[in-house]
């Protein structure tokens, strides 16, 4: 741990604009008939991007990190966006100039089944307009590259949700994860390249974005209570969802409380969502 504690409390700032064109497409991408100036939530992973030169990705597509990038270069090929907390303060609106100011808040190391693991959460402030908008707490873990053959997609199953209020079947398809990628500037080939997503990383397919599932239960949401309701969620990936094969969006309201998530075609749970309306 301690080659990793200068990067502890290291801090990077990124600054966009929110034009309604970049509204207009994220609304395209998930097929969401909303209209207006006030953007759907969850657009601000599309906002204040990496902007690494092409030369310098990695054979993943990812930045590669060295003693100067801001994460650290953790000598483990493989990372995933875990978990996130988000509270959303006020809505984002086009027109609006906006500033994400990032701190590396803490690095641990843990053991887990498949080897080590290393979790780094970041903290995220999105700004509008000097304005504090939406917080989060991300952590994004790395491992070690996979060896096993990749399981066959399990056979699909009638999904049955009795306690669910809210739902949406989809099949995310190759268009789907081409467009996100675009609208988050993510060249990570595990979303678009399937013989790299395959041979490489040892997935049976393509890998849908896990901020991507996000939006699409946020949006699930949006759909059943009205946009921009959401206070705060607390979203935690579970397994890989892949392109072409069954994504049930459940989700609730009990009073102020939200219950969300996202199944495979099997059943399994692909992402839990708790959050609490505003």
């Amino acid at each position: 741990m301690a080659e990793w504690q200068p990067w502890i409390g290291k801090i990077e700032t990124h600054h966009d604009v929110l034009t309604p064109a970049l509204i207009a497409r994220f609304r395209a991408t998930i097929d969401s008939s909303d209209s207006g100036e006030i953007a759907p939530q969850g657009i601000h992973w599309c906002l204040c991007l990496p902007d690494a030169m092409t030369a310098d990705l990695g054979d993943d597509g990812h930045p590669r990190r060295n003693d100067t990038s801001f994460l650290p270069p953790i000598p483990l090929p493989r990372r995933m966006w875990a978990s996130s907390r988000v509270d959303f303060h006020v809505p984002l609106r086009a027109g609006q100039a906006i500033a994400r100011r990032s701190t590396i808040a803490d690095i641990v190391e843990k053991q887990g089944s498949s080897g080590p693991l290393v979790f780094v959460s970041v903290d995220h402030e999105t700004l509008a307009d000097g304005t504090i908008a939406i917080t989060e707490r991300q952590t994004i873990v790395y491992r070690e590259a996979s060896t096993a053959t990749p399981l066959a997609a399990p056979p699909e199953t009638v999904f049955a949700a009795e306690a669910a209020a809210w739902r949406r079947d989809l099949r995310p398809s190759n268009a789907l994860l081409f467009r996100y990628s675009a609208l988050t500037f993510n060249s990570h080939r595990i979303h678009y390249d399937q013989q790299y997503a395959i041979e490489e990383e040892r997935y049976r397919g393509l890998v849908v974005h896990g901020p991507l599932t996000a939006t699409l239960l946020l949006d699930l949401a949006a759909r059943s209570i009205g946009g921009n309701r959401v206070a705060s969620v607390s979203y935690k990936a579970e397994a890989p969802a892949f392109a072409g094969e069954p994504l049930h969006l459940v989700g609730r309201a009990d009073g102020e409380t939200l219950t969300l998530s996202a199944h495979g075609g099997d059943g399994r749970v692909i992402a839990r969502m708790g959050g609490v309306m505003a």
